[in-house]
């Protein structure tokens, strides 16, 4: 990624993401300290986010994301191989082995229907995320970054995307500041991780989970 196009804020963010990555690190290289940076990484976007939350109902703008609320997670979630191996560590010590495994063929099964779609239609194919059960993430504590900076001002906004896709007028009331610091906190992490020789590169949730739920992060 090219800093060129930086804005004053985006360095902040990523110069945080990247001194997490490397304070973690530090400590060995390791997935129990790469984990306890994207800990450290999601609580940090997450405590924005509070504030957030807080200022929007001092100013009586309300954010209508909330448990139990769904449309986007029935669209394409990015994320990268780090958190793809964090979201693993998460499943396998709270879901059953049957729980695990409907997981995996949901995610193979979404996976064959979009892995030959061009980009743009897999932008618009609705499909629930393989970790969606009965309307609830079942890892929401592991949920990757693309999942936690995803903050909408108005929900008919989501629906009306999640019913018709393809009408360019019909895109959801994002917040952009989240959007763009949460993004900024990831790629800042990644380079740390790229500078010690761990490369994390970007998948589809599904593609990801299928590719990495029997290798480790570190080879």
């Amino acid at each position: 990624m090219t800093t060129n196009n930086f804005t004053e804020n985006d360095r902040i963010f990523y110069a945080d993401g990247y001194r997490i990555g490397q304070e973690a690190l530090a400590k060995g290289k390791n997935e129990t300290n790469i984990f306890a940076g994207i800990r450290k990484l999601y609580e940090q976007i997450d405590q924005l986010n509070d504030l957030i939350f807080d200022q929007a109902r001092k100013s009586n703008y309300p954010i209508d994301c909330k448990k139990g609320c769904e449309w986007c997670c029935h669209q394409p979630v990015f994320l990268l191989s780090h958190e793809v191996h964090f979201l693993k560590s998460y499943l396998g010590k709270h879901l059953a082995p049957d729980q695990f495994g409907k997981v995996l063929t949901v995610a193979k099964d979404k996976n064959d229907k979009v892995e030959h779609l061009s980009q743009q239609e897999i932008l618009n194919y609705k499909s629930p995320c393989p970790l969606l059960v009965n309307g609830v993430c079942s890892a929401y504590e592991a949920r990757p970054m693309a999942c936690r900076i995803y903050l909408s001002s108005k929900v008919s906004t989501c629906k009306k995307f999640y019913d018709d896709p393809e009408n360019k007028d019909n895109y959801p009331a994002l917040l952009e500041f989240p959007l763009r610091a949460g993004r900024m906190l990831n790629e800042g992490f990644r380079a740390a991780l790229k500078s010690n020789g761990i490369l994390s590169v970007e998948f589809r949730m599904e593609e990801g989970l299928i590719n990495h739920l029997e290798v480790g992060l570190l080879g």
